[in-house]
């Protein structure tokens, strides 16, 4: 907990003093649990499903809710495309009210791709990561769920908190 605090106060400190140089490099911060296995099956819900025969995919539509070890993803809608050789997903796109959560810290944005062999999410459109009572807000979010690393970009803000008097 500790670390994650550290991380984000580290990265409050190169936008304060650098802000030029942080927003164009991107904010680092830590997500979620320390390591995500992205083998693990993926289970999905929803209260609607159309399955394309040509290509294999699947949209979901209504109450999607998907779930990756401690990684719990909700949207409207997520298009499941499946990998062009063999079985499997390839990615998962995400659209309209995308929660992602994994261990405490969670991120709500417009949209999200999570492409499961690399186990990478990119969230984007009006990005809010919430962790440990603190926000942080974005246009994007990249999100390595093997690693628990994730960068922030395009007009990162937050609010500090003040000294509390004393």
């Amino acid at each position: 907990m500790r670390r994650l605090t550290f991380v984000i106060l580290l990265g409050l400190i190169c936008i304060l003093h650098a802000p030029s140089a942080a927003m164009a490099q991107g904010t680092g911060v830590s997500f979620g649990v320390l390591q995500t296995d992205t083998s693990q099956p993926v289970d999905i819900a929803s209260d609607n499903m159309s399955v394309n025969q040509e290509d294999g995919s699947a949209l979901l539509t209504g109450n999607v809710l998907i779930i990756q070890g401690e990684m719990r993803l909700s949207a409207d809608n997520v298009l499941v495309v499946r990998r062009t050789e063999g079985n499997g997903i390839e990615r998962l796109e995400a659209r309209g009210n995308v929660l992602l959560v994994s261990g405490e810290d969670a991120a709500e944005a417009r949209e999200a791709d999570y492409t499961i062999q690399s186990g990478t999410v990119v969230m984007r459109g009006n990005v809010l990561l919430t962790q440990q009572g603190n926000t942080l807000g974005a246009e994007q979010m990249t999100v390595n769920m093997t690693t628990g690393n994730a960068t922030l970009s395009g007009r990162v803000r937050t609010t500090l908190p003040g000294s509390g008097g004393n």
